[in-house]
């Protein structure tokens, strides 16, 4: 088993051109069966009834305590907890109290299929659009063979971190590769450096484990 760690390598406040950047890198690695999937955390009742209108295919869950359905049955618990799509978020705002922040995601779109609608739909909520699936080529100049089980490309709305702890005025993009600590270090991190640079970019921080 391995994992995958992530380097910042772009930060803008202005989400279009961290999408635009985002996608250049991506398209380094892309291939036919890249797919993309995106995630917010919707901090309000009126914004999650207006990314509802926005992105209805999508699905949303009501915050829930770790324990508060332990023993009960998974067809008994509220279905706004398990997910349920625009139309079936519930009509009294009454029923999300406790339920906030209500979580929204959308899994393994086609490239290209969501990431502007999204962009545009994020406003100054949590959230992120991950590329994954795609194939980083092999780097010989740099030692490095290539990688497709952790290359993916995550763009950060309105954080700086992907546990989305800290808040943040901007978006940051992340490149990933593959986690191989050897001596305390990480190994793999001049590859991530060689990743960016193929696109015009640098790696501007620490690495970031999920």
């Amino acid at each position: 088993m391995s994992n995958d760690v992530a380097y910042p390598v772009f930060r803008t406040p202005d989400p279009v051109l961290a999408l635009r950047t985002a996608r250049r890198l991506m398209e380094f690695g892309r291939c036919e069966y890249s797919e993309v999937s995106a995630f917010a955390e919707l901090s309000s009742v009126a914004e999650a009834r207006r990314v509802a209108k926005a992105m209805p295919e999508g699905w949303f869950r009501g915050a829930s305590e770790l324990e508060e359905f332990q023993g009960m049955p998974f067809e008994d618990q509220p279905a706004f907890v398990l997910g349920v799509q625009a139309s079936g978020l519930p009509a009294d705002e009454a029923e999300f109290v406790g339920r906030m922040p209500v979580e929204w995601d959308i899994l393994d779109q086609p490239v290209g299929s969501i990431e502007d609608a999204f962009t545009a739909t994020i406003g100054s909520n949590t959230g992120e659009i991950n590329w994954q699936s795609l194939e980083w080529p092999d780097a010989p100049e740099a030692g490095f063979h290539g990688e497709s089980k952790h290359a993916e490309v995550t763009l950060l709305f309105n954080t700086r971190t992907r546990h989305w702890n800290e808040p943040a005025a901007d978006h940051t993009v992340l490149v990933h590769v593959r986690s191989a600590v050897f001596g305390g270090r990480q190994t793999r991190e001049p590859y991530a450096h060689w990743l960016a640079a193929q696109v015009g970019l640098t790696v501007i921080g620490p690495a970031q484990q999920c």
